[in-house]
């Protein structure tokens, strides 16, 4: 299987634009949060985070490898998941009541996303 092939099986389920919409969620999500040392600690991470894993998804359907492919998956896996703990933690916060529901849906989205992005690179690994 070469990267083309991956690449329309990304095509076949969205995936590509599930994660464009996971990362415009987590920024609208980030405005929200308090002006306070604590909400811009985690604004600024999680929108790194977030983007992080949208830019590194396209990268890898751009490799010149398979190799290449399989570890750029393999950040954005990386901050998928750096994305579940600080929605996590949001989630858990009291103070940020408001904030709990909107930050359980998108950390079942950034799960959901990294589970995804293992499923990929365990294919690839096994092509």
């Amino acid at each position: 299987m070469d990267i083309q092939q991956f690449r329309e099986e990304a095509a076949k389920y969205g995936l590509r634009e599930r994660i464009k919409k996971f990362v415009l969620d987590v920024w609208d999500f980030c405005d929200k949060l308090p002006n306070s040392p604590s909400g811009r600690n985690v604004a600024g991470q999680l929108t790194r985070a977030s983007s992080s894993v949208g830019a590194n998804f396209r990268a890898a359907f751009r490799g010149r490898s398979i190799k290449e492919y399989i570890a750029k998956l393999g950040i954005a896996e990386e901050e998928a998941d750096e994305c579940c703990y600080w929605l996590d933690l949001v989630a858990s916060r009291e103070k940020w009541g408001f904030l709990q529901s909107k930050a359980k849906e998108l950390g079942n989205e950034a799960n959901q996303l990294t589970a995804i992005i293992v499923s990929l690179i365990k294919k690839a690994k096994n092509k």
